[in-house]
């Protein structure tokens, strides 16, 4: 005889870590090491992309690696909606997961084998591997609180703990692994800890008694009364023909436009679904806004169908939903743009003092959570070690591994000495320059290093000058080199992982100031070949990025002149405060929640979107000197440690305050609805986030990075004014929902 719900759920409250049900630990280190491997390969996917070809990367413009990084995370998040349905209506919840961390495995160990047709298909998998478990985690914690809804708050929070410590370690692990040992790495080794995570899920799922298994068709008598349901918003509202119509076709367009966008980007144009154009718009624009358009008509007919109260309610929601796809649009410009410009313009070398006490801070950030989260998991073998032996064995194998990597990554650093180096390049011209390694190196010894030499045609700028062909920023601050030469070739060449597309390039010849000849390759966007010819004179700046070679690529070497302690901060490292922020501030939001300065909805998004504007104000006062065009700078890392900071709080005003209004303005019928409604601007927020970060390049081209970061902390503020000023008219539009 099968047991009752509320029996079911007693039985979990009998062995307790901590207050909660066991069971609710198992879900935290399940999804602790999904996060683990979503945000450590989230970290190193667009630094890959962008990479030079001679540090193992693909070489990519920015703006392509982005277009696809915005492509796929939009993906993972409309991805939900698939899976939700098929645990719902299918497989179940149980089965979702294993089939979603599964597919996650495959993900990544096929990115790990770095070629072009794995890296597509290892995104595909991730896709739809997080497509089945994102959803269907928490909606197992919602089924095993469902009669004890007054401890489910702080079971979300614990299980949200779990959530941003793996995407703590994950992005400190894997970032380090992939930036400083290798790519294969870094994504190999976000795969092992997913299959981890599944196999003690797995091994443990019996702890969840009757939750999540195959769903049973309803009895026609379970459907005439879910029929009759009049319930907190009148009469139902079965979606009418013409409404499936205007669906189906808002998911084909908007998904091939999404889809089409980085494959034309990244193509140049040779690969492109809407090469047409109608009534002066371009197809791919004409597509997505006939895509918008459809949905609008959708989203009007359907809200006009409802009593008044639902109604209004409805359109807060609306209201809320657009504001957040704003939010998104701009936080996430984290693993994308502010990473790229903590790699390439910010100050990431610490020597001397500065260094040591970084390295002893990031053994404790390191080190200390790691030890609190072992705790809990000794809390947890405690109860559970006698019925989930094998769960509880691989558990602790995957900590095991955890604390040899922490421990490795930690005596590394502190061995990490900066190195003046002086070596020759292939052409016979002396250079100097800067690496940092763990390795110990002697004054005159020999040491493999890689010079990633980037060479572009220069442009003037009021904020750089040339001194004895040295370019130089306003405080004298070297960033490269120019000289004089001409066009010798114009050829085109295969782009890597790029579908065989070819690509532009111009050769140049010009001699530096040992008065070597020297013939390089300059990358050409799209168009403009056309405006050169071979015999143009022209003005060739050289900037130049030393690090040391990890893997033994490259034949340079390089003769150690003088050392000093210090260490290099990974440009993925600085994803980390967003999650070591949260987990510190957390309890204080929650406290300024539950008091009587509680904000109302609306003014919490309109100060969460205040805190972004004033993060992004932050950076763009720190790139000012940054001189428009300039490939390299060195601008203190304060300023984006400034920016997660404020971010962070932007986050906790907005993202947890989100669905939670969705749930108490529509009723529970309309929930599943509404929730793709959400994921939908999400998704929108994100791929806006990648096309925000393509358009930072032709800005920082023209006018420096400090005028887009002006420009996204304009948006943000605007935001901000207009959710402050619409909050009576949203107030009264929610109808006493507090």
């Amino acid at each position: 005889m099968q047991t009752s719900t509320a029996e079911n759920q007693n039985d979990f409250f009998k062995s307790k870590v901590l207050g909660h049900p066991s069971g609710l630990f198992v879900l935290f280190f399940t999804e602790m090491w999904e996060r683990f491997s979503y945000y450590g390969m989230r970290a190193l996917l667009v630094l890959f992309f962008t990479a030079s070809v001679l540090d193992s990367g693909w070489g990519w413009p920015k703006e392509h690696a982005l277009a696809i990084f915005g492509t796929y995370t939009a993906l993972v998040y409309l991805s939900t909606m698939l899976g939700g349905y098929f645990a719902d209506k299918v497989i179940g919840i149980r089965w979702a997961v294993v089939v979603g961390a599964l597919l996650m495995t495959l993900g990544h160990a096929f990115m790990a084998l770095e070629t072009s047709f794995f890296i597509y298909a290892g995104l595909l998998f991730l896709v739809f591997g997080s497509g089945f478990f994102k959803p269907n985690m928490t909606s197992i914690v919602s089924e095993m609180y469902k009669d004890f809804p007054e401890k489910k708050d702080g079971a979300y929070t614990i299980f949200y703990m779990g959530v941003n410590a793996g995407a703590f370690f994950g992005i400190m692990l894997c970032g380090y692994l992939g930036e400083k040992i290798g790519w294969s790495w870094g994504f190999g080794v976000a795969g092992i800890f997913m299959l981890f995570g599944l196999l003690q899920f797995w091994f443990a799922q019996d702890i969840f008694g009757n939750i999540g298994l195959k769903p049973v068709k309803a009895t026609p008598a379970e459907k005439a009364a879910a029929a009759s349901t009049t319930q907190e918003g009148g009469k139902l509202n079965p979606f009418t023909s013409f409404h499936m119509v205007l669906i189906v076709a808002c998911i084909v367009l908007g998904l091939a436009w999404i889809l089409n966008d980085p494959v034309n980007k990244i193509s140049e144009g040779t690969t492109n679904l809407f090469s047409f154009s109608l009534f002066g718009i371009d197809g791919s624009n004409f597509i997505i806004l006939t895509a918008l358009v459809l949905f609008l008509i959708l989203l009007v007919s359907r809200i006009s169908r409802y009593d008044k109260v639902l109604k209004d309610r409805m359109i807060a929601i609306v209201f809320f939903a657009v504001i957040t796809m704003i939010f998104w649009s701009i936080f996430e410009q984290a693993p994308g743009s502010l990473t790229l410009f903590a790699k390439d313009y910010t100050q990431r070398i610490l020597e001397g003092t500065a260094g040591t006490v970084f390295k002893f801070v990031n053994s404790l950030i390191t080190l200390g959570p790691l030890a609190i989260i072992t705790w809990v998991l000794f809390k947890l073998f405690g109860q559970t070690f006698g019925k989930y032996k094998l769960s509880n064995i691989i558990l602790g194998f995957s900590f095991l591994i955890i604390w040899g990597i922490a421990i490795w990554m930690v005596v590394n650093e502190y061995k990490s000495t900066s190195y003046n180096v002086q070596y020759q390049n292939a052409n016979g011209v002396v250079n100097t320059g800067k690496v940092v390694s763990s390795e110990s190196y002697k004054d005159n010894e020999q040491v493999a290093i890689i010079d990633v030499e980037n060479t572009s045609f220069y442009t003037p700028s009021e904020k750089a000058t040339i001194e004895n062909n040295a370019l130089v920023d306003a405080d004298k601050n070297y960033i490269g080199d120019v000289f004089s030469g001409k066009i010798t070739n114009i050829a085109d060449k295969e782009k890597p992982g790029a579908f065989g597309t070819l690509v532009s390039y111009a050769e140049v010849e010009f001699t530096t100031t040992a008065g070597a000849s020297i013939k390089r390759e300059i990358r050409l966007a799209k168009g403009e070949k056309d405006g050169l010819k071979v015999g143009d004179a022209k003005q060739i700046l050289v900037t130049h990025n030393i690090k040391y070679d990890n893997n033994q690529v490259s034949p340079t070497k390089a003769t150690i002149v003088s050392k000093v302690a210090a260490t290099e901060i990974n440009a993925s490292w600085f994803n980390i405060l967003n999650s070591l922020f949260i987990i510190t501030l957390a309890p204080l939001f929650s406290k300024w929640w539950s008091s009587k300065r509680n904000p109302s909805a609306n003014n919490k998004y309109a100060i969460g979107m205040l805190f972004l504007a004033i993060g992004m104000a932050f950076v763009a006062v720190g790139a000012a000197s940054i001189p428009a065009g300039a490939k390299s700078a060195s601008v203190s890392m304060m300023w984006l440690v400034f920016v997660y900071l404020f971010h962070t709080m932007a986050e906790l005003c907005v993202s947890p305050v989100a669905l939670s209004y969705v749930s108490k303005l529509v009723p529970g019928r309309m929930i599943a609805i509404m929730f793709g409604v959400w994921y939908l601007a999400v998704a929108i927020g994100n791929k806006l986030a990648g096309i925000f970060g393509e358009v930072s390049e032709s800005v920082a081209g023209e006018k420096g990075y400090s005028y887009f970061f002006w420009m996204l902390t304009a948006v943000s503020l605007g935001a901000s004014l207009f959710a402050f000023v619409l909050g009576p008219v949203v107030k009264k539009l929610m109808h006493g929902v507090k």
